[in-house]
C-alpha cells in the first residue's frame, strides 16, 4: 500500500480514546481504542498522550508523511486558540492541548467538540455532500447537536453552541438537570436520560422486564424491551420518541435546515427512529427538503473522521499549532 499522506485522529469521550490514521479521502487506515480517564482534564491529556505513545510506538502508520493532528474533546473548546476550555461544567482547567501535542510530535493540530468534529465528518463524508444547511443532532448517552448554515458550522462565542441536551420541553416536570434547570430533554431522550427514566418509574410497574436486572440496565436495554412490547419501556419510548420530534421541529425554525440528520446510538434502533419520524408534523418541517434522516456514517468511527477532517485544516474549523 503506498498512501502519501494521512492525518492522526484522536477521539476522547467519556469512557474511551479512539487514536487512528486517517486519509484526506476520509479512509481509516488503522485504529485502536483505549479507556480513558475524565475525572479532569489534567488526568485526561496523561492517558491521551500515554495513549498516543503506544500507537506510534506499537502499532505504527501506513502513509508516508503525517500532515496533522486532529482531536475531538468532550466538553468545551476554544478551537481558535487550541485550549481545551473544560470537561464538563463545574470541571474547568483550560489546557493548551494543540501546543501540548505540537510540541510532542512536531506536527500541526487542531481541536474541536466531539459533536463539531461528528458534524464535520458528516459534512464532509455524509449528507454534507448534498446539502451546506443541515442539522447533525447526536443521540447517544448525551444529546447535543451541529448546526450548519451555508456550509459553516456555528460554534457560538463561548465555544458553547449546540448544547441543545438543555433545552426544556417539560416545563411542569420535577426532573433536576446538572444545568440548574428541570424538564431538559437530556434528562428525557438521551441513553442515559432513558435508563434514569426508567429505573424512576420501576417501582410503579414491578412486573416490567427491566426489574429482573436493574444494576445493569442501559437505555439500549430500554429500547429492546419496548420493541418486545413491554408496557414501561414502551410509555418511556414513546415520550422520548415526542419530545425528540418537538426538538426538532424547534431546531428547524431556528436555521431553516434543508436536512436533520440523527446520529448516536439511540437512533440507530428502527423502532424508536420510525416513532419520531411519525410525531413530526409535515408543515413544520416542510422546508427540511432532504427529510430527517439517519447518518450514513459508522457511529463508532464518526468522531474519528471527524476529528481527522480537522486536522486537515478543509474548513474554518480548527486550533493552532
Amino acid at each position: 500500500m503506498n498512501i502519501q499522506e494521512s492525518v492522526i485522529g484522536i477521539d476522547l469521550g467519556g469512557t474511551k480514546i479512539l487514536i487512528g490514521e486517517v486519509t484526506k479521502g476520509g479512509e481509516i487506515l488503522g485504529a485502536k481504542s483505549y479507556a480513558s480517564n475524565t475525572e479532569n482534564q489534567t488526568k485526561a491529556v496523561e492517558v491521551l498522550l500515554n495513549a498516543l505513545d503506544d500507537y506510534t510506538q506499537n502499532i505504527g502508520f501506513i502513509a508516508e508523511k503525517q500532515v496533522g493532528i486532529g482531536v475531538g474533546l468532550v466538553g468545551r473548546v476554544d478551537y481558535k486558540s487550541g485550549i481545551w476550555l473544560e470537561i464538563e461544567p463545574g470541571k474547568t482547567n483550560p489546557i493548551p492541548l494543540a501546543e501540548i501535542l505540537n510540541v510532542k510530535t512536531g506536527l500541526s493540530v487542531s481541536l474541536g467538540n466531539d459533536v463539531v468534529c461528528a458534524t464535520m465528518a458528516e459534512k464532509q463524508f455524509g449528507w454534507g455532500r448534498e446539502t451546506n444547511d443541515f442539522i447533525y443532532l447526536n443521540v447517544g448517552t448525551g444529546l447535543a447537536a451541529g448546526f450548519v448554515v451555508e456550509g459553516r458550522i456555528t460554534q457560538g462565542g463561548h465555544f458553547n453552541a449546540g448544547e441543545i441536551g438543555h433545552t426544556v420541553i417539560d416545563i411542569h416536570s420535577d426532573i433536576s438537570c446538572g444545568c440548574g434547570r428541570r424538564g431538559c430533554i437530556e434528562r428525557l431522550a438521551s441513553g442515559l436520560g432513558i435508563k434514569e427514566e426508567a429505573l424512576r418509574h420501576l417501582k410503579d410497574y414491578p412486573k416490567s422486564v427491566l426489574a429482573k436486572n436493574q444494576a445493569e440496565l442501559t437505555g439500549k436495554m430500554v429500547l429492546h424491551a419496548a420493541e418486545e412490547k413491554d408496557e414501561l419501556s414502551g410509555k418511556i419510548i414513546d415520550n422520548a420518541a415526542l419530545q425528540l420530534a418537538n426538538l426538532i421541529m424547534n431546531m428547524v425554525r431556528t436555521t431553516d435546515p434543508e436536512c436533520v440528520i440523527l446520529g448516536g446510538g439511540v437512533t440507530r434502533n428502527e423502532h424508536f427512529f420510525q416513532k419520531i419520524l411519525d410525531n413530526l408534523q409535515s408543515n413544520t418541517i416542510r422546508f427540511v427538503t432532504k427529510g430527517v434522516v439517519r447518518s450514513k456514517l459508522e457511529k463508532d468511527k464518526v468522531g474519528l473522521i471527524g476529528a481527522a477532517v480537522i486536522g486537515m485544516n478543509l474548513g474554518n474549523e480548527g486550533g493552532k499549532e
